[in-house]
């Protein structure tokens, strides 16, 4: 089908953009844009997507996000056909120029686009109708846009998208053109296959690691084996390499020799020795024995933000008939994606004063390269071009722009272009972490085992702080989410949050704050439930039943649903048992129910897990499924056996073989339940994450009688056993 056509490396300026189309643009703007500037190739503010129909009947929507493998081609792509009134399958996309591009993250990659690309269909339709209107001389209600051609209800005559493309340019774009009711979609809501995904399993998909660049050389990076350490003396240049690039923490190992490759630099590298590093002073600290004291130490005298409070906490406890207190851990996680950090630059003139330079990068934020690349190049963002590539992962790391810098660093010391490369050890070693963090839960009963205080406090680094961002009078809401808001009905609560002093560098691992909470808030809603003796899926009906939070009733409706889906309440086979958590992230709701038996040494097995979702509308329903699984499993591995630990500033995991990962033949049997309750769409590449580590959680505990409140279940493991 032609949306399997995705160009991986189309880039041009906008006036060059323009001039090729052949046919017909419409941009669409978030904000009011400036039609003519934008023709004359000036920066506009707000474009975020272009549909483009050419004479030849062609038809190609522009997308401006990544592809990592969360189907944002597939999704937009059906959204903009839906409206345009023609077959899904015969449009093909592309990837917007990198200055047009958007950020890929936080599961905003069709939520938050859709209103914009559906409206930008329905513009373009009513562009066309318009265009035969005016060349048949009738009224613009007399035609009937129908697959990619315009009918003239009156005569049946029909003109093509193509040969009315030339005359639609010319026409004004509709302001609020009408948008297709949901009752009478046709593409929307129907599975569709993804557009990337041939290429990538006959393997001629291009990704950042495949670039190719005539002449270029090969570059690996090497930091200090201890955090926070600075480069003292550039090392001598090994046999293999041809030159060694100071980089302020690291150094780059650059060949362009007969025969170059990252293989061999990798080698080469081993060659290197001698006194070259300045440890920071401190390193000793660098420890996570010391980390997890100074977070229990300040989850009793850490001076704290306050989240979230409603009504008097302290007197709610003095008056508790009973207190329960639940204190759970987390681990820093690297984001450990499958193709490591990279990126390619070719500086024109290659040296001297550059004129112009060309990047091609694996990259969630296409837009946050240009601008890299201008602040290091002294160039003007119209100097420089992003080829944006398939991600092998982003998981929130490729939006980072550690990895971009340094190829531009490197391509201008050499005088070459180059393609520069992260080492597996580098890109675990040198990740910016999930946070680690300990959260403490109490929770205040009466004397019927009703909750009437609910009180957590959370410790961990702040990702906000350690980007130089104000955290106001709450703190930093990405440690927090998943811990406020929650659609409980606890009486009185509050949430607050410490800022954790640990240096180590933080980031936006997938589902960022809520896979941390969910795990502490669903683990100790079990617990209030053991210690009351009402059933776990009763105490969460009862709770969220009697909640004013505004998703309480979509909520109940996915928690039921997973219950329903994962047989709560009926005989096991013996030696099993279920456990159940539902969570909220980026506006999905998702419930999950864990099946497991009972564990060996370092393991259990996990026979089944039911989901059930609301996203409000699942453009493509094979997508969401898909991102669920793939969550369940990230989420799965993390919470048996991720983990990254600290000794003197160094990581404990360098590569895979310290960092186990659930197999084929650990996988479970995973079944889905999409709740499409109207509301609008929300994102699915990370809810999925969040509940399965609770889930497991309860129903471990249910099998043998052990609550497990610190990630990972079982630490140490590697992938040899």
């Amino acid at each position: 089908m032609s949306p399997s056509t995705v160009s991986q490396a189309s880039a041009v300026n906008r006036r060059q953009f323009l001039k090729a189309t052949g046919g017909f643009l419409l941009a669409v703007t978030l904000e009011a844009g400036n039609q003519r500037a934008m023709a004359e190739g000036e920066t506009v503010s707000g474009v975020t997507n272009f549909i483009r129909i050419g004479e030849d009947e062609s038809i190609t929507v522009l997308v401006g996000g990544g592809e990592m493998g969360q189907g944002i081609y597939t999704g937009l792509s059906m959204a903009a056909a839906e409206e345009l009134m023609v077959p899904w399958e015969s449009v093909k996309v592309e990837p917007l120029p990198a200055s047009l591009s958007w950020l890929s993250a936080g599961s905003g990659g069709i939520r938050s686009r859709l209103p914009t690309f559906l409206k930008a269909g329905a513009a373009a339709r009513e562009m066309l109708v318009s265009a035969a209107a005016q060349t048949w001389g009738v009224a613009p209600s007399l035609c009937q846009a129908v697959d990619g051609t315009v009918r003239n209800t009156s005569t049946n005559e029909t003109l093509t998208y193509g040969q009315l493309a030339a005359l639609a340019s010319t026409l004004s774009v509709p302001a609020n053109p009408t948008l297709t009711p949901s009752s009478a979609y046709r593409i929307i809501g129907t599975p569709a296959a993804r557009p990337d995904l041939p290429s990538k399993t006959d393997g001629s998909a291009k990704y950042g690691l495949d670039a190719v660049v005539p002449g270029m050389a090969f570059a690996i990076i090497k930091h200090c084996p201890t955090m926070g350490g600075t480069l003292k003396n550039t090392p001598s240049v090994p046999p293999g390499a041809s030159a060694v690039v100071p980089l302020d923490n690291a150094y780059a190992l650059v060949s362009w020799r007969p025969g170059a490759n990252t293989w061999g630099l990798m080698e080469a590298a081993k060659e290197i020795g001698g006194n070259i590093w300045n440890n920071p002073p401190g390193a000793a600290l660098l420890d996570s024995k010391v980390f997890s004291d100074q977070a229990m130490n300040l989850l009793g005298r850490g001076t704290p933000y306050i989240s979230e409070k409603d009504g008097d906490v302290d007197a709610a406890f003095a008056g508790a008939a009973q207190t329960l207190e639940m204190t759970y851990t987390l681990p820093y996680l690297p984001h450990a994606c499958m193709e490591v950090l990279n990126c390619t630059v070719r500086m024109t003139p290659p040296t001297g004063t550059p004129t112009a330079c060309e990047i091609w990068a694996p990259t969630q934020a296409p837009n946050s390269v240009l601008t890299t690349a201008a602040n290091v190049t002294g160039l003007p963002k119209s100097a420089i071009t992003i080829y944006p590539m398939f991600m092998g992962g982003g998981l929130g790391r490729k939006f980072e722009q550690d990895y971009v810098s340094q190829a531009i660093r490197t391509a201008m010391a050499i005088g070459r272009p180059v393609k520069l490369t992260w080492p597996r050890e580098e890109d675990m070693a040198r990740d910016q972490y999930r946070p680690m963090a300990v959260t403490r839960i109490k929770v205040g009963l009466d004397a019927g085992g009703n909750i009437t205080a609910w009180a957590n406090r959370h410790v961990s680094p702040s990702i906000s702080a350690q980007r130089g961002r104000n955290l106001g009078s709450t703190g930093d809401n990405n440690a927090t989410e998943g811990a406020t808001h929650l659609p409980y009905a606890f009486g009185t609560r509050l949430i607050d949050y410490v800022v954790h002093p640990s240096p180590i560098p933080v980031g936006y691992w997938r589902s960022v704050g809520y896979s941390i909470n969910c795990f502490a808030v669903e683990s100790a809603i079990d617990e209030v439930a053991l210690a009351t003796g009402v059933d776990p899926l009763a105490l969460r009906q009862q709770l969220i039943s009697a909640s004013d939070d505004p998703l309480a009733e979509r909520t109940l409706a996915v928690l039921n649903a997973a219950a329903a889906l994962g047989g709560w309440g009926t005989a096991l086979p013996a030696g099993r048992a279920r456990g159940i958590a539902v969570g909220q992230a980026f506006g999905t709701i998702v419930a999950q129910v864990a099946e497991l038996s009972a564990p060996t040494a370092g393991n259990f097995t996990l026979h089944k897990v039911a989901c059930a979702v609301d996203c409000g509308t699942a453009v493509n329903p094979d997508s969401v499924e898909a991102q669920m699984q793939g969550g369940i499993f990230h989420g799965l591995s993390a919470a048996k056996w991720g983990e990254l630990k600290w000794t003197a500033g160094k990581s404990s995991v360098k590569n895979f073989n310290k960092f186990r990962m659930t197999r084929l033949s650990e996988a479970p049997v995973i079944s889905l339940q999409i709740l499409n309750s109207g509301a609008p769409m929300t994102g699915c590449g990370e809810p999925g994450v969040p509940p399965i580590a609770p889930a497991v959680a309860n129903a471990y505990a249910k099998l043998t009688g052990t609550r497990l409140r610190n990630l990972p279940f079982f630490p140490g493991a590697t992938m040899g056993g």
